[in-house]
């Protein structure tokens, strides 16, 4: 039933019009009113298919959650909350486009994250819309688009990030590189966007700081989502003697991109943002034991029983090993909302902006607090190093690989900390 009330879109399309409405409306009148609609706005076709894919089983998941247990209190009566989903292609203007529909169709917030520049379009958007229509004002929830700028000089006080932005993970991975003596050499490589650019501009900065030894042999931007053949990149990357790669590289540009090293035979480390999922692993093989470091809000491997606990869960909730990948982040950024909504005996805008501006949320052991200063999460970070399942620290692997993640930092939410150089405007 959850999977017909919560993608009603995708429903429609079916010619399942009538069932859909009347799951909805059953579930409403049960829970005392209509439902809270939020419309996740990703790429759920084209090149980066899987990563909007994986974002909505998270979503779906919490948002089932929620509603478990009754839905969210309000005055009137518990309300379900309704994920919609629009499909932006991978393209700007798509998400424009379906940011637009999500608003006439009575979206209360829009989920994105899968790219900081379409972050930055529905941020600019969102500001636009809500000082031109008030009595239709909504929420962006940000869950992946990390461009520093978006909390910084482009703060807005509709935006809310829940992902550690680009320098805050660049700062983790250099916990672990700082130490790591065996490297004296670097090669930097990412996508040519602004976060692409954010990433290599402060691997650059924080490795000239921290180690000074190390000689940057080569950094190259690549056309984002249009490179089919990773060879040439990966062949200038082992000529030029590189010990490491930095990378904030997701989806398939990461996934192929340590293909093609394998194949021509880099034997160097790979720090990533994003290369403990997604076909990585897999990819790798093992060649990727001990050589590929990634950062993360959680890892399925974090030791503790609630942590454990809840993998597990998700884990039976989609039994399928291609669809292994759960954040953390998400499932907080859900319950941040409902309780934020809650607290303010409202789904006004303003109102629950005010309280979801000062949220703290735990969720099996995890715990993170916003920053009513610029909407940055802060939270626990942590790093891990790819090992075989079964070694110790690795009980559970990557999507049926046989790999997965050793925890070897655990970064506390005040040291991954970074300020801010936002100026908040409040209406």
């Amino acid at each position: 039933m959850s999977q017909t009330y919560i993608s009603r879109r995708r429903v429609l399309k079916s010619g399942a019009a009538a069932l859909c409405a009347s799951t909805l409306g059953g579930l409403a009148r049960a829970q005392g009113g209509a439902p809270i609609r939020l419309a996740l706005v990703e790429s759920l076709s084209g090149p980066f298919a899987n990563t909007g894919e994986a974002v909505f089983r998270n979503l779906l998941w919490a948002v089932e959650r929620v509603n478990a247990r009754g839905g969210v209190p309000l005055p009137g009566g518990a309300r379900p909350l309704q994920l919609d989903r629009y499909d932006s292609k991978g393209q700007t203007e798509e998400a424009l486009s379906a940011l637009r529909a999500a608003i006439d169709n009575g979206a209360q917030a829009v989920l994105q994250g899968n790219s900081s520049a379409t972050a930055a379009a529905i941020l600019d958007a969102v500001d636009k819309h809500n000082e031109r229509d008030a009595r239709r004002r909504l929420l962006f929830l940000n869950y992946s688009a990390v461009d520093p700028i978006l909390t910084n000089e482009r703060c807005s006080f509709w935006h809310f990030r829940f992902d550690a932005h680009a320098d805050m993970r660049v700062a983790a991975l250099m916990a672990v590189f700082k130490e790591d003596r065996a490297v004296g050499s670097a090669y930097l490589i990412g996508q040519d966007y602004s976060f692409g650019q954010a990433v290599l501009r402060e691997s650059r900065r924080r490795i000239a700081e921290l180690r000074p030894d190390v000689r940057i042999v080569g950094e190259e931007l690549h056309p984002m989502g249009k490179v089919k053949d990773f060879a040439p990149y990966a062949v200038k990357i082992k000529a030029s003697g590189a010990q490491a790669v930095f990378t904030g590289n997701w989806g398939n540009d990461l996934t192929l991109l340590v293909k093609a090293a394998r194949e021509v035979g880099f034997e160097g480390k790979f720090y990533t943002f994003y290369g403990n999922a997604l076909g990585a692993p897999a990819a790798l093989g093992d060649a990727g034991v001990g050589k590929v470091i990634a950062v993360a809000d959680w890892l399925p491997n974090v030791p503790t029983p609630e942590s454990a606990a809840f993998y597990k869960s998700f884990r039976a909730r989609f039994p399928n090993p291609a669809d292994d990948y759960v954040h953390m982040r998400m499932q907080l950024m859900i319950e941040a909302l409902a309780q934020s909504i809650a607290q303010a005996g409202s789904t006004e805008a303003a109102a629950v902006a005010a309280r979801l501006e000062n949220a703290k949320v735990s969720l099996a052991g995890r715990s993170g607090r916003m920053r009513a200063a610029d909407h940055q999460f802060q939270q626990p970070l942590v790093v891990g190093l790819m090992d075989r399942q079964g070694t110790p620290g690795v009980t559970f692997d990557v999507e049926g690989s046989g790999y997965g993640f050793r925890v070897i930092k655990d970064i506390a939410p005040e040291v991954a900390e970074l300020p801010t150089t936002c100026r908040m405007q409040r209406p």
